[in-house]
């Protein structure tokens, strides 16, 4: 996929409008800036945006993510497949994102109680020593597993386990 031949694609595109950036923008509610990183190729649009655009211009969506201008139009049953596909990857990321957040918000709810403990002046016995040291670990393990999940190690460590069981992905 050459970002540069789509970002190209999609200025002339814009050009053929007579929009500028500035109403592109306004059109699909990001900001001028995102849309000149798209022109440049710099960055892509996501693909809800990327089906958006293909109706705006009244092109085919395979011409905008191929950078260039074809004559076939993209049937029906097709752009219906492609909008459930964004459709399901917006709702991984939403799932994931929901994931990430209760792992932090976890981290964060056992840091504040685990500060608390501390500046509160309570004699020192096995109990408060072991909430403090539970506290801390549940800290660091749910902002070591909100990292894991924002960096997409979660899913290779899981593609990794099945190919060691020799598992289908599930």
């Amino acid at each position: 996929m050459d970002m540069i031949a789509i970002g190209k694609n999609l200025r002339e595109l814009r050009r053929e409008k007579g929009m500028t950036q500035e109403q592109l923008a306004e059109h699909f509610n990001v900001a001028r800036r995102t849309v000149s990183r798209w022109e440049t190729g710099s960055n892509m649009p996501d693909l809800n945006i990327l089906i958006e655009m293909s109706d705006f211009y009244d092109v085919d969506l395979r011409e905008l993510l191929d950078g260039e201008r074809t004559e076939e139009k993209m049937d029906k049953e097709l752009k219906e497949t492609v909008l459930k596909v964004a459709e399901y990857s917006n709702e991984e990321k939403r799932r994931s994102l929901k994931v990430t957040q209760v792992y932090f918000i976890i981290g964060i709810v056992a840091l504040i109680v685990n500060n608390a403990l501390y500046l509160m002046d309570i004699k020192d016995n096995f109990r408060t020593d072991f909430v403090k040291g539970c506290t801390l670990g549940f800290t660091f393990t749910a902002l070591l597993f909100g990292l894991m999940y924002t960096t997409g190690a979660m899913e290779k460590m899981h593609a990794f386990k099945m190919r060691l069981l020799g598992r289908k992905d599930q």
